[in-house]
């Protein structure tokens, strides 16, 4: 994936979306939030991974997929892999889809765990009234498409957050 930086001096922003099993929520985070960057002109990496080892090396969930197509986004490439304590390093900001992951992501990184760069990804949505991203896994399309609008809501304010933090430097 293409990166460019925010201001010539920054390097680009590193961004990791976890779930459970890495073919739902985060590779449709990944997703939009790479597609809101790339609409706003500011190209940083985004991954995803889940804290579950059960899907390695699959594509996304066919309802993920689908509903992403459905709002113009390809997620058809990604495919899952694991969280691993090196992500702390690698990554300037973890973004937990629910509660367990982020205390599953703790536990699996022990003495690497680095608590300022997570967050679970609807902190940057109080108006929802919700901390957890519900996981559509066992439901049905519309259960994606509620999950699809939620997570584009919380990544039009992290990038807004990031557009303000460009802007400062």
């Amino acid at each position: 994936m293409p990166t460019a930086n925010f201001r010539e001096d920054m390097e680009p922003t590193k961004i990791l979306m976890v779930c459970l099993g890495n073919i739902c929520r985060s590779p449709l985070a990944e997703g939009i939030l790479r597609q809101k960057l790339m609409d706003a002109g500011m190209h940083g990496e985004v991954d995803s991974a889940g804290t579950g080892n059960w899907h390695i090396g699959e594509k996304p969930h066919p309802l993920s997929q689908k509903v992403a197509a459905k709002n113009n986004i390809d997620i058809s490439y990604q495919r899952a892999r694991q969280f691993c304590p090196e992500d702390l390093e690698r990554f300037d900001r973890i973004y937990f889809m629910d509660n367990n992951n982020l205390d599953d992501a703790k536990r699996m990184a022990g003495s690497k765990w680095q608590a300022k760069k997570a967050a679970l990804l609807l902190d940057h949505l109080p108006k929802a009234g919700i901390r957890d991203v519900p996981d559509p896994y066992f439901g049905e399309f519309d259960g994606y498409e509620e999950v699809f609008d939620l997570i584009a809501e919380a990544c039009d304010a992290i990038v807004e957050d990031l557009r303000n933090f460009a802007g400062r430097g």
